[in-house]
């Protein structure tokens, strides 16, 4: 018999599941994934930090684990809520692993038989909020306490927790490209992109100083994404605008794009749910063409503060919402855009990004 479980929503709404086995609690700022595969890239992207997951396909784990599919070597969601969860696999690339095996092996509480279509339409109509899953289904009442503790994503440093800790570098290095990469959060399969371009990538952490980064000489810089509220990281705000009147091409995405329009002067907000999926139509407004885009991100930039700054071009727009989806500065070699289009997981429409910033540096 599956021993009870629940989710606790901060506004005191609760939905009832089960155990997968792996007991605890939990708490975080509770999100959806509209994603119908790719659920271990999502569980190790660390732009999930401090976030409790719930997936809207509903099915999770069927196809089991590759190691080569990870985005990091840890599991980065605070713990996971799901419909129906497999306990064996059907992929013989997974070579047998579960995805049980890479919860319990990351202390990861999981939570399956969850009415998620109902989770997932209240959390759209009443906004992100923190909440709490936990095992101990006889003790909710005592438990609601430590949602209290919990601290909002507004005003949150999570960087700090996701970046690597020490210089080290990926690709040939004789190559043409020497990318500096500073580390918000990065996702291996983005590093990836760069190295099968050519690039010669040194990645730094995420505090590092604007004077050792540009030690390196690079032909470019590269801004990662990452997780928590980018207006609370004001030392990165200023290594951005050091890097930016450098001259010297710089791409960024998703965290890295919020951090170069704050460093131009443009403010951020938190979004009633923000963007999380693999489906996200956007509009690139320089060619015209649509893509099909991987996103996740809870904050965006200010559309209206691209209209008083005049360095500053829109160039990708959300279709759904309308919201700032890319921009680029007019006085420097400097472009991002607000999703991921290393596209892992998710379609690779977005891969041209990549090699427009090999075009920029080879301009220059």
């Amino acid at each position: 018999m599956k021993k009870k479980a629940f989710v606790l929503l901060e506004d005191g709404t609760i939905f009832h599941g089960s155990s997968i086995g792996l007991d605890g609690t939990v708490t975080g700022e509770i999100c959806f994934n509209t994603g119908m595969s790719g659920y271990q890239e999502i569980f190790t992207d660390p732009s999930y930090k401090g976030q409790l997951m719930v997936t809207a396909n509903v099915h999770i784990g069927n196809y089991g684990i590759a190691d080569e599919d990870s985005e990091n070597d840890q599991v980065q969601i605070s713990g996971l809520i799901m419909r129906n969860f497999s306990e064996f696999q059907s992929r013989p690339r997974s070579n047998g692993k579960t995805l049980k095996e890479l919860l319990k092996a990351n202390d990861i509480v999981a939570i399956s038989d969850v009415d998620t279509r109902a989770l997932v339409k209240h959390i759209r109509n009443n906004g992100s909020q923190n909440a709490l899953i936990s095992t101990r289904a006889d003790e909710i009442s005592s438990l609601r306490h430590l949602l209290d503790q919990t601290p909002s994503m507004v005003g949150l440093e999570l960087c700090s927790h996701v970046s690597t800790v020490k210089r080290y570098s990926l690709g040939d290095e004789n190559s043409d490209f020497k990318i500096v990469a500073l580390d918000l959060g990065i996702k291996k399969s983005i590093l990836s992109c760069l190295v099968n371009l050519g690039c010669h990538i040194i990645v730094f952490p995420y505090d590092t100083s604007f004077k050792t980064l540009h030690a390196e000489n690079p032909d470019g810089y590269f801004l990662s994404n990452g997780p928590g509220d980018p207006s609370a990281s004001p030392k990165i705000i200023e290594i951005v605008k050091q890097i930016i009147v450098s001259g010297i091409p710089t791409f960024g995405i998703c965290l890295g794009h919020q951090m170069i329009a704050l460093a131009s002067g443009l403010t951020t907000y938190k979004m009633h749910n923000g963007h999380r999926g693999i489906n996200h139509p956007v509009k690139n407004l320089l060619t015209g063409k649509g893509e099909i885009t991987s996103q996740n991100h809870g904050f965006a930039v200010s559309m209206k503060d691209l209209e008083s700054i005049s360095n500053v071009e829109l160039t990708h727009i959300h279709l759904n919402d309308e919201t700032v989806a890319g921009i680029s500065r007019n006085d420097f070699p400097v472009f991002s855009v607000q999703y991921h289009p290393e596209a892992s997981p998710g379609p690779h429409d977005s891969h041209y990004l990549f090699q427009e910033f090999i075009d920029l540096i080879k301009s220059k």
